[in-house]
């Protein structure tokens, strides 16, 4: 586990949400646009902050550090991810 992976999982990881949001809101015409959008952008505040994370130079030990940083990664877009399912249940609840 080195920095350029961990670069390329934030990258692909986030990319691969903002992707399923515009499907969301591509597929489901009664998805809420705005709520859809903020979590986009908070997808997106996710990738600098954890680029920054992974940009900064770290004391000790690299390995512990770099599988932290991997662990908030995918439990950060996890919870992205309910809340964007989230979303989806409450239009289908709606119909």
């Amino acid at each position: 586990m080195n920095l350029r992976d961990i670069k390329k999982d934030i990258e692909y990881v986030l990319s691969a949400f903002v992707e399923d949001c515009s499907i969301v809101t591509a597929v489901n015409s009664k998805a809420s646009e705005q709520q859809i959008a903020g979590l986009m952008e908070e997808a997106i505040n996710l990738y600098n902050e954890l680029r920054d994370k992974a940009g900064a130079k770290v004391e000790g030990p690299k390995k512990a550090y770099y599988a932290s940083l991997r662990k908030e990664i995918f439990t950060s877009t996890n919870a992205l991810y309910e809340k964007l399912s989230e979303a989806v249940k409450s239009t289908v609840a709606a119909k």
